[in-house]
């Protein structure tokens, strides 16, 4: 019954920016912890950053200083903010809630380009 769904890509300029989010449904969301990965084609899918219930944080070291993750439990939210983008970065981004069995959002796909 938990549900996530992603919002927020599109299309953005080389050194822009883009918010993510990511609302949860379905669950006590304020003590789960979240996570943002991303998929490019031809890639695996990448652990970008994730957030624990009492908001702590860790991100993959590709992303440290550009990439932020937030939440917003009283909207049962997630957020991803993207800044200086770059091509490298356009791929699908999925969301996560880390439940006894990982539920995965639709994706957003994230277009960097000129």
């Amino acid at each position: 019954q938990v549900q996530v769904v992603e919002s927020g890509g599109g299309l953005v300029q080389p050194g822009g920016s883009v918010r993510l989010s990511c609302e949860a449904s379905g669950t006590i969301f304020s003590i789960l912890t979240m996570g943002w990965y991303r998929q490019a084609p031809g890639k695996q899918r990448e652990f970008l950053a994730r957030i624990t219930s009492g908001g702590s944080t860790n991100y993959a070291e590709s992303v440290k200083g550009r990439f932020t993750i937030s939440r917003d439990n009283a909207k049962n939210t997630v957020y991803l903010q993207m800044n200086s983008l770059k091509p490298e970065d356009s791929a699908v981004y999925y969301c996560r809630a880390q439940t006894a069995v990982p539920v995965w959002g639709q994706g957003t796909q994230v277009t960097v380009s000129s």
